[in-house]
């Protein structure tokens, strides 16, 4: 969602320039688990959202601009398998047709390098794409090699590499289940409940029948956030209850422009990363989780953007959130899924 407020903040951006650390300086909190960067037997992707950009020229933002190198630079290094991407693909109202020119402004000219450019990115809708033709977003998967937006949800699966550790990955719309925002702090409501609650019987299915080791689920609006827009109440009452039955392993989302790490005491880890391109270091919504809760919040740090890297080894989930100039800002790991069994 974007407010008033943030329009002025991201025209602001036109002409500002980045404060930034020092080129290879590696500001790192809490790095209580250090990350291997030779891991052979690996899933290895980048989670980031609400990389829309500008809906004029020059189409993007400076922290857009510098998250995506520092993406290039991590997927280079790291031999990142894929990018998943959580929506709000193009501000502020999505994109029109697949012959927009955001798909190339916003998009193919500013995650261009090779590292970005030949692996797949897994696409799912924001607010801001549902004002738009989303139609379209899906159909562009026709046009891009790397565009990969088969249906509003979906489901991926993948086996780490010479085990038999499996991983599931439910990109869900979390538009459809709760409604668009329309300038309001909270989703309005379903457009049709009907849709809404098919999705729900979809992911309640599937969540009941894995059997992944890993099973995580992505969708635009977070469940939990102290940020901006706070909690979605929707997806509280909604889809936590299906998390916290199913022992999810971490829900990711962006809306928020925010890093945050959340982990529930007897629930799934809540991971948001909507700092694409821009920044808000609001805790307006800090007292509506339980403080021990909170293991990682951005806003006291740098804002230059940012996301997370996810590595899934056999034996558990590393995740560390990361901004521009190697810059590592928090680390922690998740463990092996013990699956739900009726």
């Amino acid at each position: 969602m974007f407010n008033p407020i943030y329009k002025k903040m991201l025209l602001d951006l036109i002409s500002s320039s980045i404060l930034c650390e020092p080129a290879g300086v590696r500001f790192i909190i809490n790095d209580t688990h250090s990350v291997d960067t030779s891991l052979d037997n690996a899933i290895q992707f980048i989670a980031f959202g609400d990389g829309g950009g500008l809906p004029h020229p020059p189409y993007v933002t400076d922290i857009q601009r510098a998250t995506a190198q520092e993406m290039a630079r991590v997927a280079q290094k790291f031999g990142v398998d894929f990018v998943l991407n959580v929506g709000d693909n193009f501000y502020f109202h999505g994109v029109t047709s697949v012959n927009d020119c955001r798909f190339k402004e916003t998009f193919e000219n500013v995650f261009k390098a090779p590292s970005l450019v030949d692996i797949p990115w897994y696409i799912l809708a924001g607010n801001h794409d549902h004002l738009g033709n989303v139609s379209a977003q899906i159909a562009y998967s026709g046009i891009s090699k790397r565009w990969n937006f088969p249906h509003l949800y979906y489901e991926l699966t993948f086996r780490i590499p010479n085990t038999n550790v499996s991983v599931t990955i439910m990109m869900i719309d979390t538009v459809v289940i709760c409604g668009n925002t329309y300038e309001k702090n909270q989703p309005i409501g379903p457009e049709d409940p009907h849709l809404a609650q098919e999705q729900l019987q979809w992911i309640q299915k599937k969540l009941a029948s894995s059997r992944a080791d890993y099973l995580i689920v992505a969708g635009h609006y977070p469940v939990w956030s102290i940020g901006h827009h706070g909690p979605t109440p929707c997806l509280v009452d909604q889809l936590r209850p299906l998390l916290k039955t199913y022992n999810v392993t971490a829900y990711i989302s962006g809306h928020d422009h925010s890093l945050q790490f959340i982990r529930e005491d007897d629930g799934p880890a809540y991971i948001v990363s909507g700092s694409g391109s821009i920044v808000d270091k609001s805790t307006a919504h800090k007292k509506d989780i339980p403080e021990s809760w909170l293991q990682f919040y951005n806003a006291d740090i740098s804002a230059l953007g940012g996301f997370t890297l996810i590595q899934i080894i056999p034996e558990q989930m590393l995740i560390s959130y990361r901004q521009p100039y190697d810059t590592v800002v928090f680390q922690t790991v998740l463990p092996r899924r013990k699956f739900y069994i009726k």
